[in-house]
């Protein structure tokens, strides 16, 4: 009973971490401007995925069955030839 209160006490106290902003720590900076930018971006810019790296859904999903099309790629293995 006391590891296991032992425990819960440990994964409380982790749970209850401080939560604050982001930032740079003192001493440190950001990096520099990237190729053909004037102004370095600021942290919270940095911390944007680029639109590329959250691509939308392109393709339709299928809401219910549908006979599949003839797919002309869709053929039987070639047959191995038979020892004598």
């Amino acid at each position: 009973m006391r590891k296991v209160l032992a425990f819960v006490l440990l994964a409380a106290l982790a749970a209850c971490g401080q939560r604050s902003g982001l930032g740079v720590k003192p001493g440190k900076e950001l990096p520099p401007a990237p190729y053909g930018r004037a102004e370095r971006p600021n942290a919270s810019e940095l911390l944007e995925p680029p639109t590329t790296a959250i691509p939308e859904r392109s393709v339709e999903l299928r809401t219910r069955s549908e006979e599949r099309e003839d797919d002309p790629f869709d053929l039987p293995p070639p047959e191995a030839p038979q020892p004598d």
